[in-house]
């Protein structure tokens, strides 16, 4: 698939700037596979629109306030973006890269970043030092690490967090799960098996495509766990031929990676890529939000929902004035 295939015009005042009010009162536009037909609701409408039986999977991932701007020993700004924990550090990306040095730390309240090693395109492994827990310092010194294209401040963090966030460890929301408030969680569990699967969103939610060829873009791998019960109930959904209904991409992926052919460990490291032609082994239908064009997400949509088939929905929902991207309305492909 070429990466100009990816494209689509967007006007600029589509791009969401902060959640809808309430989470759940976002548009949800339903496509169902099999007949063509297109439905306008709303995200909290959701639940009426599944079936009974359908196990729904998400992922419980919750973002750490990475985002840190610190101060070199100069006085020169630095602004870190942690992504992952290494065995001797966290990679993350900096900037100015250029300037940044082997051995060089900079400071941001009491947590200290130390440069360990430059790592290429952008990133850099660093040491980091603060009394007490990282968490904690980070909650002091670090801001939630929204895409560049939100340009407004987010006057709640919790706005870029899941409801049902448990596990942390992300630099970026899956965004899908976004939409879920308190009751209509609640409601979701009343009437559906729910299962929760963890995939740390990584590096790749911030690069875009640098391959014509997608199949050629080259993947970061990102840490996934599945646990015990939510492999127990997935494996007896599969059995039992009941749809599974992924929230989000990033859940996506760790389905396809785990229970795909062949089967793969419930805890490891993804680099699967998923784009047209891929055989769907686990999932049945998808919630996702709308993506940014040359991207791999978007890759992903078309692979399930088709290729001229997602760029039918994709001008559908400009034409319609849907609200695009992370903080943006969502669609549910049936």
């Amino acid at each position: 698939m070429r990466a100009d295939e990816l494209d689509y015009r967007l006007p600029a005042g589509l791009i969401a700037q902060h959640p809808a009010e309430p989470r759940d009162s976002a548009r949800l536009l339903v496509y169902e596979r099999g007949s063509g037909s297109v439905r306008h609701r709303r995200f909290h409408h959701l639940p009426d629109e599944l079936r009974e039986g359908d196990l729904i999977v998400v992922n419980d991932t919750r973002v750490l306030p990475v985002r840190v701007r610190a101060r070199r020993a100069s006085g020169g700004a630095v602004e870190v973006l942690l992504l992952e924990p290494r065995e001797h550090g966290w990679e993350a990306l900096a900037r100015p890269y250029r300037k940044l040095r082997e051995g060089e730390s900079v400071q941001a309240g009491d947590l200290r970043l130390t440069v360990l090693e430059r790592l290429g395109e952008g990133r850099v492994l660093v040491s980091a030092e603060a009394p007490g827990s990282l968490e904690a310092a980070l909650e002091r010194a670090g801001e939630m690490p929204l895409p560049p294209y939100i340009t407004k401040p987010l006057d709640d963090p919790g706005r870029y967090q899941t409801v049902y966030a448990r596990e942390p460890g992300s630099a970026a929301a899956p965004t899908a799960g976004l939409h879920f408030t308190d009751a209509l969680w609640q409601r979701m569990r009343e009437r559906h098996e729910l299962a929760a699967v963890t995939l740390d969103v990584g590096l790749d939610t911030f690069r875009p495509l640098a391959e014509d060829e997608v199949e050629r873009h080259h993947i970061h791998s990102e840490r996934y766990r599945v646990g015990a019960p939510a492999a127990e109930a997935i494996e007896r959904a599969l059995a039992e031929r009941r749809r599974i209904v992924a929230v989000g991409t990033t859940t996506v992926r760790v389905l396809e990676t785990v229970f795909g052919q062949p089967r793969g460990p419930l805890e490891g490291r993804t680099r699967l890529l998923i784009t047209p032609g891929h055989r769907f082994s686990a999932v049945g239908a998808l919630v996702t939000n709308f993506h940014l064009p040359r991207s791999t997400l978007l890759a992903l949509v078309m692979a399930f929902a088709g290729v001229e088939q997602t760029r039918g929905l994709y001008r559908t929902a400009v034409s319609e004035r849907y609200r695009f991207y992370s903080f943006g309305d969502a669609s549910l492909i049936l």
